[in-house]
């Protein structure tokens, strides 16, 4: 079985640093959940995990939004709204799990993955791209 959920590779670096070491550290929350889902432990990780992924997501999403602003990012708008779907769905699903109406699985974890990988490769690409266009990075 894959030790990881999601292995980093050169396809999902958007180019900027300070942004590829944030997914790089969502890509490692995702991953501990994971772990912590194949060892059986996810019980005892996950509302530690998920708080920390809503407040990690919360900052990150906010930085990239700074940008935004400052770039005036042509696509600012559906990009914010995609941020916060998914601050909403982590947010269920801590919500759920707390109140006993779910337990962790591989479908809110392939959920985690795809959106993450997802969103870098299509939505941010699309910012990024933007922005060197313009010559901000």
């Amino acid at each position: 079985m894959a030790k990881n959920l999601i292995t980093w590779a050169d396809k999902y670096s958007v180019g900027y640093k300070e942004i590829d070491d944030q997914h790089k550290k969502l890509v490692d929350m995702i991953n501990d959940l994971y772990a912590s889902f194949i060892q059986g432990k996810a019980d005892e990780t996950i509302e530690n995990i998920l708080t920390e992924m809503i407040n990690y997501t919360d900052y990150h999403f906010k930085i990239e939004e700074k940008y935004f602003e400052k770039y005036n990012y042509s696509d600012t708008k559906l990009h914010k709204e995609q941020h916060q779907g998914f601050v909403d769905k982590v947010t269920d699903f801590y919500n759920d799990y707390k109140n006993g109406n779910v337990t962790i699985s591989y479908d809110v974890m392939d959920f985690l993955r795809k959106w993450l990988l997802n969103h870098i490769l299509i939505s941010d690409k699309k910012f990024v791209n933007e922005f060197k266009n313009n010559n901000v990075f």
